[in-house]
């Protein structure tokens, strides 16, 4: 097959989910309504964060940070697909390509890094409460945001410069939600699969260790949690634990499908559909398993509308006494 030679130029068409699907109405509402959520409720955890000084500690500074990426990383892939679908247009160029690419796997790998990190956080602060204020001081704390951040961002400058330096063949057609690496390298016309193995050697060493300390860290938790003495306490420390492990379950399984599977099992369907869990389907839920359901997020974000009613009232009667 002869090469593609004006990529460059002409870009890429992402025929993703909702081009396939059997009702893209219905689709399109669906993530419509997901991202709305996900947009709202990570947008207002993140200002209550931000604005309340009582909730700058370790635990709300490690989800102030999860909610930004997930804001990043769902906004990165859905307003576009979304504009796409309204247009009946799917091209995308190949700059916007590989930063699309670039921003993906920055914010995805970063999410796996901090998850970890949270992971450990409740790890100290349930089995080793006395030593918090030590093992969680804010250097370490800032310490993790930043190795999440900068790991992240070195994997993803290596793979997004190494996935776009393959010449690519006639077809333009990524048969996904957006340009990832599995789907690329099915329109590449060179040997790719040395590069592949590189993938899944990298995803293996970036996605398991820290699922591995994730499920260790809560495993020790739920072995304290199951010798407390109080049972409302126990009950309510396991249904959170759950939850937290169903979030990170469907976080690290579509990434692990997607970057440690075998390109042969790879499918479109399947990728477009493990896409949607990581891009928009745990950032919408994120935000209430980790935080919106707790007692200080809920204190807090009650004196942050306080505070603003009370701003404009003031505003409002300076306004009145002034005429």
């Amino acid at each position: 097959m002869e090469l593609y030679n004006s990529t460059l130029e002409s870009g890429f068409i992402l025929v993703g989910i909702l081009t396939n699907s059997g009702s893209p109405g219905l689709l399109y509402t669906t993530i419509s309504v997901l991202y709305t959520l996900a947009l709202t409720s990570n947008g207002l955890l993140l200002l209550v964060i931000t604005v309340d000084a009582r909730l700058h500690v370790p635990m709300y500074l490690l989800l102030g940070q999860l909610s930004l990426m997930d804001l990043m990383l769902t906004s990165v892939v859905i307003p576009k697909t979304l504009v796409d679908y309204l247009r009946g247009e799917n091209a995308i160029s190949f700059e916007g390509c590989a930063l699309q690419m670039f921003l993906v796997l920055t914010l995805g790998g970063a999410e796996g890094l901090l998850l970890a990190f949270m992971a450990y956080d409740r790890y100290v602060a349930i089995c080793h409460p006395l030593n918090y204020t030590v093992l969680m001081r804010p250097r370490i704390c800032w310490l993790m945001m930043a190795t999440s951040w900068t790991l992240a961002s070195l994997n993803s400058v290596i793979h997004t410069s190494y996935t776009m330096h393959f010449p690519f063949c006639m077809t333009r057609e990524i048969r996904h939600l957006l340009c990832e690496i599995p789907p690329l390298l099915k329109l590449a016309c060179a040997d790719t699969s040395r590069y592949e193995f590189m993938v899944y050697v990298s995803g293996s060493i970036f996605l398991m260790p820290s699922l591995a300390a994730i499920l260790a860290s809560y495993t020790f938790v739920l072995v304290a949690v199951l010798h407390m003495s109080s049972g409302e306490g126990r009950q309510k420390a396991l249904f959170t634990c759950s939850s937290h492990l169903t979030v990170v379950g469907m976080y690290y399984g579509a990434a692990m499908f997607m970057y440690v599977q075998p390109s042969s099992y790879h499918s479109p369907r399947q990728d477009n559909i493990l896409s949607v869990f990581y891009t928009v389907i745990t950032p919408a839920l994120n935000p209430l398993i980790y935080s919106l359901r707790n007692k200080e997020v809920m204190g807090a974000f009650r004196r942050v509308l306080g505070r603003f009613s009370f701003i404009q009232d003031g505003g409002c009667q300076c306004h009145i006494e002034a005429l």
